[in-house]
């Protein structure tokens, strides 16, 4: 028990060193808006370690963190094959392929009045329909390398972001068009100059929307079949074997590698739209 406490008192110190910095006048600075979440983040990871140990937790049931660590050195060979196979393979190409036809898609959509009204509510329909229903019949359709589970991810990806676009896309008023027409401009330069630069933001939200609905999507497919690496089949096999500090090594490189591509999008619309207001906070 006295790990327990233990971890409470840095609980507590954490909570208060962190509402001092979040109240503090240097707030806004760049260094403290990322000390904050670093601290919280390092005080979650060693409370979990404090407790499951003082609690004697057992592993089956959720190993401590530095297991976790140790696992995840010792098997980097492995975890590296798995992410080149779920995230490069099958998440990245199906992410590329359901954003790209979906902006396309959506570029008709908003041209043509009846696309908008015929299409958009059956998108509505399809983005409701379960992954874990879908994802079986995509993978007996396109077999059990990556071609399936890129299937299935641009069958999540492509609803949200052509929603996304489509009301981008819409976003300039009226007056803004009438003075597009005003310069003698066409449909092609009034799409280009103003409703895509407007578009931009949803577009961008789409997009950050579907990094994380990517990795989701191959992970589920490669629990329906998959060859014999990727990190659904995995942690599907480690589960098997009660091998949990596996299986959370595999969520490690999983949130890892969903943070970063979502941290990378960001970046560029920071690039392409830093003329928005959000962006010049």
């Amino acid at each position: 028990m006295s790990l327990v406490i233990l971890a409470m008192l840095i609980w507590g110190a954490a909570w208060f060193v962190n509402v001092r910095l979040a109240d503090s006048s240097f707030a806004e600075r760049r260094s403290i808006r990322l000390l904050v979440p670093t601290i919280f983040g390092l005080t979650i990871i060693l409370m979990w370690e404090l407790i499951v140990r003082g609690l004697d937790v057992p592993l089956v049931i959720l190993p401590p963190p530095s297991l976790v660590i140790q696992t995840t050195s010792e098997n980097l060979p492995i975890l590296w094959k798995d992410f080149v196979q779920t995230f490069l393979k099958g998440a990245l190409r199906g992410y590329l392929i359901g954003c790209t036809s979906a902006m396309l898609v959506a570029i008709l959509v908003e041209r043509y009045r009846f696309l908008r009204r015929g299409l958009l509510p059956v998108a509505s329909f399809m983005a409701a329909l379960p992954i874990i229903g879908t994802a079986p019949i995509l993978v007996m359709w396109f077999g059990f390398d990556w071609h399936s589970k890129a299937a299935v991810v641009v069958v999540m990806v492509f609803f949200p972001m052509l929603i996304n676009a489509v009301a981008g896309l819409r976003e300039s008023s009226f007056i803004q068009q009438d003075l597009m027409r005003t310069y003698a401009a066409n449909a092609w330069q009034t799409f280009f100059k103003l409703k895509l630069p407007v578009a931009m933001p949803f577009i961008f939200n789409g997009l950050k929307i579907s990094t994380t609905l990517a990795l989701i999507g191959a992970i589920v497919a490669e629990f329906f079949g998959s060859p014999i690496v990727g990190m659904g089949f995995r942690i599907s096999m480690s589960i098997g074997q009660l091998a949990l500090d596996m299986v959370w090594a595999e969520i490690v490189v999983a949130a890892l590698a969903g943070s970063l591509f979502y941290g990378l999008i960001t970046i560029i619309e920071k690039g392409v739209t830093f003329w928005h207001p959000s962006q010049r906070g």
